[in-house]
C-alpha cells in the first residue's frame, strides 16, 4: 500500500506556534509524521532547528522554519507574515496556537507588571492578532482547523495562577466568540485543546517537587493533534477537548 495514502494530513499546510517548545514541538512530529506541511513559528532559532532536524530524520515532508517573536513583533510584522503564507501556499489548512508564557505560579499581589504583560501577549494578544491575519488564508480552504491549547487550571480559576491563568480562561473566551462567528460558513472549525497532566517542560518548571516518572509522555498526545487537524473532526467546533478523556475515535 501507497504509504502516501495512508496519511490523513497529505497536502495539508499547518502552522504551529511555539513550534520550539515540548507541546510544540510534539505536536510538529505528529502532524508532519501524516504528511503535513508544517510550518514551525518560534522566536528560538536553535529549537527550531532541533524540531526540523527531527522531522527529517523521521523521513517526513521538509517542515518550514520562520523564526518569529510573537510577543515584539510589529501588527505589520503579523500581516506580512500572513501574505508570506499566502503567496507560497495559497491557503492553509491548520493553525495550532502551541506558544506559551509561563514564569512561576505567584500571587497577584506580588505579580510584576513586566511579566503581567508578557504573559498578556504572548499566551493571548499574539494568538488573537495571529488568527486575525491569518483567517483569510484559512478561509481559501475547503475545511480548515484552528486549535487553541489551553489548561485544566484554567477552568478552575486556580490560585497563584496570575497572567497565565488569566490567559488561558480569557483565550477559552476567545475560542468560543470566533467558533460561533465562523460556524455559519462551515469551513473553519474552532476548538480549544486541554492536554491534561503531561510530562512537559511546562509542567516541570510549573511543579518541579513533583514525580514525573508516572505522568504521561507528550507523545501520548500525538492521536488528538492528529484528530483536530484531519478531516475526521470537520464539523467539530467550539468544543473544549480534554486531551485523557475525549473520545475521538
Amino acid at each position: 500500500m501507497d504509504r502516501k495514502n495512508t496519511m490523513l494530513l497529505t497536502d495539508k499546510v499547518i502552522l504551529i506556534t511555539g513550534a520550539g517548545g515540548g507541546l510544540g514541538g510534539t505536536a510538529a512530529l505528529a502532524l508532519a509524521g501524516q504528511g503535513a506541511q508544517v510550518i514551525l513559528l518560534d522566536k528560538s532559532i536553535p529549537k527550531l532547528e532541533k524540531i526540523y532536524d527531527a522531522i527529517v530524520a523521521q523521513g517526513s515532508v521538509e517542515p518550514v522554519l520562520y523564526p518569529f517573536d510573537l510577543a515584539g513583533a510589529s501588527e505589520v510584522q503579523y500581516e506580512e507574515l500572513a501574505t508570506t503564507i499566502f503567496k507560497k501556499y495559497g491557503a492553509l489548512q491548520g493553525l495550532l496556537h502551541s506558544a506559551v508564557e509561563f514564569s512561576a505560579y505567584s500571587p497577584i499581589a506580588t505579580y510584576r507588571t513586566k511579566d503581567w504583560g508578557e504573559a498578556l501577549n504572548v499566551n493571548l494578544n499574539a494568538a488573537f492578532l495571529l488568527t486575525r491575519v491569518l483567517l483569510p488564508v484559512l478561509e481559501k480552504s475547503n475545511y480548515s482547523s484552528i486549535v487553541f491549547t489551553t489548561d485544566s487550571a484554567a477552568q478552575n480559576n486556580q490560585a497563584f495562577s496570575g497572567a497565565y491563568g488569566v490567559s488561558k480562561v480569557a483565550l477559552e473566551a476567545l475560542a468560543q466568540i470566533l467558533a460561533k462567528e465562523l460556524e455559519s460558513s462551515g469551513k473553519i472549525r474552532v476548538n480549544t485543546l486541554i492536554p491534561g497532566v503531561i510530562d512537559s517542560p511546562l509542567r516541570r518548571k510549573a511543579y518541579p517537587a513533583e514525580d514525573k516518572t508516572e505522568l504521561p509522555k507528550m507523545s501520548a498526545l500525538n492521536n488528538i493533534y492528529t484528530y483536530l487537524f484531519c478531516d475526521k473532526s470537520i464539523g467539530v467546533t467550539a468544543q473544549t477537548l480534554d486531551a485523557q478523556t475525549y473520545s475521538y475515535e
